[in-house]
């Protein structure tokens, strides 16, 4: 089906890999995104792998150099000067030794870690540099519950769109009315220079981005008080979907490894995790939905995060419902997976999180259907992204109609992930 043969897949992959390597971490693309973003290294970790094992732990370990005193890691670490990105360590003022943002992003790393060790051919090495990560990881996923989940239900909530990773999810649109747009200080935005602003997010977006980043600056970054202070606080399914599956990867490597305290603490937090997802269910939409905290009501959204809860152990009868879902995407999708449900009037094909499919998330999506028991349905997904690649190369997102690439050109972890799926394929 595709045009290309298996080598020719690596061989570019990897040419985008090292274009974009700066040594001790990897932008996601040149001009767009100059800094280090910590789930992309993340999950360009798990593409180096198949070429330079130390390399790839190099990108983990350069990530939680940065992790804040508290446990947090932030989404953004500015490593050198670079005017082209917006906004910068100057906007953020989160007097940190070296600037970085003051929120955080999806927690990948426990899987992204487990996945390096599980797959090494030099073990011995995986096992020490998997050790010395471990405190490190389990300090974040300490964080995220200590922090963001202030009744102890089981599930965190992102305070801002841009932790999510889908910055501009139709998920967010109700609950984003509630942050100002007033008060803004006078900004000159950088994406839309880089990258078609049909493709990215509104001004107005833009306007309650940066009064969140404000407000939160005005409290010096205090994360036991951002939380409650902020008017947007969502329970995303997908991101807690990837915090649950990390606890429960970083819980097996931390008993392999000899930490059974770490593993049983990782452990419960997987599994009341998981079972507090299921107040997110919906039988109607065939998915899981966001919650508002703030108005503790789900929110009326059927998009991607909702299908990438499959990432975690979510029940098989659920993983089954989640894959005939996706079935009924690609009646109106050319390719898989559209960020949001064609059908739904608020759909954009092009514009960022509001339709384009992502390989990261079709990645994770698989991988959760695979171990479900739905392998029909994650390799299609898998099929699906490799001729995304073959048609339309490396870009950042596609369009899940026409196969349009958009966004930045040349993008590591659609690199990166192409490397994993043409190991499944």
């Amino acid at each position: 089906m595709t045009t290309l043969k298996k080598q020719d897949f690596i061989d570019r992959a990897v040419e985008v890999l090292k274009e974009n390597d700066r040594g001790g971490y990897t932008v996601p693309t040149k001009g767009l995104y100059p800094f280090q973003w910590n789930w992309d290294s993340c999950l360009t970790a798990l593409g180096q792998r198949h070429f330079d094992e130390a390399r790839a732990w190099i990108e983990i370990e350069t990530l939680f150099q940065h992790q804040w005193p508290d446990g947090m890691v932030p989404h953004i670490v500015f490593h050198v000067h670079d005017d082209g990105y917006f906004p910068g360590p100057d906007v953020w003022r989160s007097g940190r030794p070296t600037p970085t943002s003051g929120i955080t992003q999806p927690a990948v790393a426990g899987f992204a870690v487990r996945r390096l060790y599980d797959n090494a051919t030099d073990k011995q090495a995986a096992a020490r540099r998997a050790r010395a990560l471990l405190p490190k990881i389990d300090a974040w996923h300490r964080w995220f519950y200590e922090n963001r989940d202030p009744q102890k239900e089981g599930l965190v909530a992102i305070i801002h769109p841009w932790e999510s990773g889908r910055d501009n999810s139709i998920d967010w649109d109700a609950a984003f009315e509630r942050v100002p747009t007033h008060g803004v200080e006078p900004y000159v935005r950088r994406d839309t220079q880089h990258a078609n602003p049909k493709h990215r997010p509104t001004k107005e977006q833009y306007d309650r981005y940066l009064w969140l980043v404000q407000h939160f600056r005005s409290l010096e970054w205090d994360n036991s008080k951002l939380h409650d202070a902020s008017p947007f606080q969502v329970v995303d399914p997908g991101f807690n979907a990837i915090l649950i599956r990390s606890c429960a990867d970083l819980a097996v490597l931390a008993a392999d490894l000899g930490e059974p305290a770490l593993a049983q603490a990782n452990r419960d937090r997987a599994e009341k995790g998981q079972a507090a997802m299921e107040k997110l269910w919906s039988e109607e939409h065939g998915q899981y939905l966001c919650l508002d905290r703030v108005i503790g009501r789900l929110i009326d959204s059927a998009s991607i995060g909702g299908l990438l809860a499959a990432f975690s152990a979510v029940p098989k009868a659920r993983a089954e419902v989640i894959s005939n879902t996706i079935g009924k995407l690609a009646e109106r999708a050319h390719f898989l997976v559209p960020s949001h449900d064609p059908a739904d009037p608020r759909f954009d094909a092009k514009r960022y999180w509001r339709g384009p499919c992502w390989l990261v998330v079709n990645y994770m999506i698989a991988d959760g259907l695979f171990a479900a028991g739905q392998t029909a349905m994650a390799e299609r997904i898998t099929q699906s992204s490799l001729e995304l690649i073959a048609g339309s190369g490396f870009a950042e997102y596609y369009d899940p109609l026409d196969g349009e690439p958009l966004g930045g050109g040349r993008f590591t972890w659609t690199a990166a992930m192409v490397l994993e799926f043409v190991q499944a394929a």
